[in-house]
């Protein structure tokens, strides 16, 4: 199916869907009246939700969760504030990070403190540059506390200026 505008219901449950899964009102910011969505072929289900063609974030089939892409994750880091759903990386391993390896625990500097294993989560350098988009494996107080095994699977690294 191809892309379609979305009506006030189903972009109600798009924003309610953020709303649960980050921190409630970001929904509205994340998605704004203007996306459209893609949905799946066989079942109808939202798959795949753009903004000015640019893909924002993906609904998981599995769980209906949101997935952050690029664009996403770069609208969500300038409508919250340090530290939310961020995870900050040393500065040494951003080259690695950016091809796609994942994140251990003891390159974590911070971390939202919020963070629970499973989150969909932003990895950030110092200056709050974005890095990649991952799901969390540790919950923050672990990401802090061990200095070894993987605080982070990256999903989408290449994120380059």
């Amino acid at each position: 199916m191809g892309k379609i505008e979305v009506d006030y219901q189903t972009l109600r449950k798009i924003r309610c869907i953020a709303d649960y899964q980050f921190f409630p009102g970001i929904g509205n910011k994340l998605f704004p009246k203007e996306i459209t969505i893609s949905r799946s072929p066989k079942t109808g289900k939202i798959r795949f939700i753009y903004l000015n063609g640019n893909l924002l974030s993906t609904i998981r089939p599995k769980d209906g969760k949101i997935t952050l892409h690029v664009k996403g994750a770069e609208i969500l880091l300038k409508s919250i504030e340090k530290p939310k759903l961020r995870v900050v990386i040393l500065k040494d391993i951003v080259p690695f990070i950016q091809r796609g390896r994942n994140v251990f625990a003891k390159h974590v500097v911070d971390v939202d403190p919020n963070i629970r294993p499973g989150d969909e989560v932003i990895i950030v350098d110092l200056d709050d540059n974005l890095i990649a988009i991952g799901r969390a494996v540790l919950s923050a107080k672990e990401m802090l506390a061990f200095r070894s095994g993987i605080a982070v699977k990256t999903r989408t690294g290449n994120i380059m200026d």
